[in-house]
């Protein structure tokens, strides 16, 4: 075979090589884009099974304790913890369970505006990606600011991997779950994961053979009480609510007049939707400041 020949079938070679690894690049996840630390705010990303990656929101949502209206035993006990956290001091995990729109979500933002200026700064994540709790604990080990991370509606279905994984780093784990670290939650469910009459019934009775059956409740009840802070909010009673719509109504320019005369429409508003919420009251406050404001 001739030099030329064989130079030629060479660069046949290195072309069909760099082909193949110009396709097998174009199916490799790209790598994760670097952290801005200068944002205050973030959310756990994933692009399919590919490593997941903090990725900065510029724009949070700013909500004060001010602005979070007849809940004050929560607001003192969530804002004591998180300035423990801030000092340095021990604090606890925290579970915020009740009633939908009553504030649990906004009180971990208003946090964040509280303390965003001491160094908290907050991760959300989606519970289909709890299974990365140990992942986001390492990504953030070794920096200097306090983080809580953040799961809104937390609860689990039978098998879920996001499970054990919040257990492990909660409590349990061989690996400390970092001291500059603390999960915030909240849920429509106290145990946040559902409970069965059948759970507590004689053994004689499990179709699939389960000889303790009082064992798997306690499984489940476990995974709450690895929270260090338990907090409940309730419906809001009438007044309550006419205190929250008042509110909202003064934040939007709207008159004591026009507030006064607001009252009689924001209590059909709640009838409505079957709900006396602050979310209830903030959504007829806007609607009632754009036509009368």
């Amino acid at each position: 075979m001739s030099q030329d020949s064989s130079s030629r079938d060479l660069g046949e070679l290195i072309e069909r090589a760099n082909a193949v690894l110009t396709q097998l690049q174009a199916w490799l996840p790209p790598a994760p884009p670097p952290v801005n630390w200068q944002a205050r705010a973030f959310r756990w990303r994933k692009r399919g099974t590919a490593h997941g990656w903090l990725d900065a929101i510029n724009h949070p949502h700013r909500i004060t304790t001010e602005d979070l209206q007849h809940i004050e035993r929560q607001k003192a006990i969530i804002e004591r913890n998180t300035r423990h956290f801030i000092e340095h001091k021990p604090a606890n995990h925290v579970l915020m369970t009740g009633s939908r729109g009553t504030g649990k979500s906004s009180l971990v933002k208003a946090m964040l505006a509280q303390f965003g200026d001491q160094g908290l700064r907050l991760i959300e994540v989606d519970k289909s990606d709890l299974s990365d709790l140990a992942d986001i604990v390492d990504c953030v080990a070794d920096r200097p600011e306090r983080f809580i991370v953040f799961c809104d509606d937390l609860s689990f279905e039978e098998g879920e991997s996001g499970y054990k994984a919040l257990k492990s780093v909660l409590d349990g784990s061989a690996a400390a779950t970092g001291e500059n670290v603390l999960i915030y939650a909240t849920s429509n469910r106290r145990h946040l994961i559902p409970e069965y009459m059948s759970e507590n019934l004689q053994a004689r009775h499990q179709a699939d053979g389960e000889v303790h059956p009082g064992e798997s409740v306690e499984e489940k009840i476990s995974l709450s009480e690895r929270f260090g802070l338990w907090l409940s909010f309730y419906p809001f009673k009438q007044d309550d609510y006419l205190d929250i719509v008042a509110h909202w109504l003064r934040e939007l320019g709207c008159s004591e007049a026009s507030i006064e005369q607001a009252r009689t429409e924001a209590l059909q508003w709640t009838l409505e939707r079957g709900s006396r919420s602050g979310r209830v009251a903030w959504h007829f406050a806007r609607d009632w400041a754009a036509r009368h404001a």
